[in-house]
């Protein structure tokens, strides 16, 4: 008789995990140094192959520990595949499966969970609970339920003891950025600062442990959107719910991922396309608050249509100097002020007093090429590849390696903007549709 496999567990123990990860690091760490005792040796071409070879392999080691260690560690992963400063796209599609490859933990665990936080298990709680989890991610997973007053609800539930290896799972993370610290500097003669990047990690973890936290960016969520009867934000439960027990109601309709298939209304994905355009600028120069995770599972299309936005876990507030520079340098672009385009720069942390801003307009003008000109433009003709590639070597060519901690969240999702709209391959004038977008705040704070 076969044995039956285990439910998988977070994997607890300081040592053990420390243990493991320490191994997970010396391996990274060694292999970037054999690399670098090599390279006199070796050709341009080869050295370069050689490190491309040792960025998926070193991907790989990290995405297997993360698999088995899961909890914190796993989501600390899930941001450091945001990194295109320290990893090719090529190794951060490698780290980012750790987003949908996540089995579910035992029923058991999760109902002693909800016990423990609530006080009662789910049979006394709700009039039905689906045992089986319809989702499942790096920090807990979602089952669906039905109050006892007839009401269809999804519950969110933190995996048991995934807060108590935040500590050692952080002192892990800073142990790994160490290496890319040197080895950026050893290897790539970059300057690579990860503090920044770890501060920021870190508060991002914290905050997406606490469901009280995410409860009250529902709520505000919520306010934010009032006025956009075309966006849903799912509404919280309070009585069953807690600092690792998220209710909230169900929303019925198609994941995004389904709008990407070629029997999709074409007019249906062109509203798609500019509604979540205008929802993500709108974050970012009107509200200073930014939904920081564009996973398409994140997200719902209504019969409307409308589209909801769900797991607030990940949300990034802005300084309101950061809002206000981000807005003037988008308004900048748009008018080719290159002058103030140096000032925002400043601003935002990307340069400091004193360096030279042309390599930087330039890469704003690559990056924002669909949008700087007044015309139509089909989203198949901005090669991000190719542009990425023309991006990093001007960044290494003028050693422009500024990155601020603000950055890490916002570039993730424009990323997941600019993968939707070429699937969806939109093609209307976006100059005008960004302009509105900046218009609309010029309106709304006069």
């Amino acid at each position: 008789m076969a044995e039956k496999s285990k439910p998988p567990r977070i994997t607890k123990g300081r040592a053990k995990r420390a243990l493991q990860v320490g191994s997970l690091t010396t391996s990274v760490g060694s292999s970037y140094v054999w690399h670098a005792l090599k390279r006199p040796f070796q050709s341009v071409a080869t050295k370069d192959q050689e490190l491309f070879d040792l960025h998926l392999k070193n991907a790989m080691r990290i995405v297997e520990s993360s698999r088995e260690l899961r909890g914190a560690f796993m989501k600390l992963v899930q941001m450091l595949s945001m990194r295109d400063d320290i990893f090719p796209t090529e190794a951060l599609n490698i780290l980012s499966v750790v987003q949908s490859s996540v089995p579910p933990m035992d029923y058991p665990l999760i109902r002693d969970q909800i016990k423990s936080e609530l006080g009662k298990y789910p049979e006394q709680l709700f009039k039905n609970f689906e045992p089986t989890a319809f989702a499942a991610a790096s920090l807990g997973q979602v089952h669906q339920a039905t109050l006892k007053n007839g009401r269809t609800v999804v519950i969110k539930v933190q995996y048991p003891g995934v807060d108590e290896t935040v500590e050692q799972d952080l002192k892990n993370l800073k142990a790994l950025l160490q290496v890319f610290t040197t080895m950026a500097r050893d290897m790539l003669r970059q300057k690579f600062d990860a503090t920044e990047i770890y501060q920021e990690m870190e508060e991002r973890l914290r905050e997406e442990l606490d469901y009280i936290n995410e409860a009250n960016n529902l709520a505000l969520f919520q306010r934010l959107f009032a006025d956009d009867d075309e966006v849903i934000i799912p509404r919280v439960y309070p009585d069953c719910s807690s600092r690792r027990v998220l209710t909230m109601e169900y929303v019925e309709g198609y994941k995004l991922q389904d709008m990407f298939s070629a029997g999709v209304d074409q007019s249906l994905k062109d509203w798609l396309s500019i509604k979540y355009f205008q929802m993500t600028w709108r974050q970012i120069i009107e509200f200073g608050i930014l939904h920081t995770d564009p996973h398409p599972g994140n997200y719902l299309v209504t019969y409307h249509p409308k589209i909801a936005m769900l797991d607030f876990g990940s949300v990034r507030i802005f300084p309101e100097e950061i809002r206000t520079g981000y807005l003037h340098l988008a308004k900048a672009i748009l008018d080719r002020d290159e002058r103030m385009m140096a000032e925002c720069f400043i601003t935002l942390g990307y340069l400091t007093p004193g360096e030279n801003p042309a390599p930087l307009v330039k890469i704003m003008y690559l990056i924002f090429e669909p949008v700087v000109e007044d015309r139509v433009y089909d989203p198949h003709d901005f090669d991000s590849v190719s542009k990425t590639v023309e991006i990093t070597n001007i960044g290494v060519e003028n050693r422009i390696f500024n990155a601020p901690g603000h950055r890490l969240f916002l570039v993730r999702a424009l990323w997941g903007l600019d993968s939707y709209i070429h699937q969806w391959r939109t093609i209307t004038n976006w100059h005008r549709v960004f302009r509105e977008c900046i218009e609309r705040v010029k309106e709304s704070s006069s």
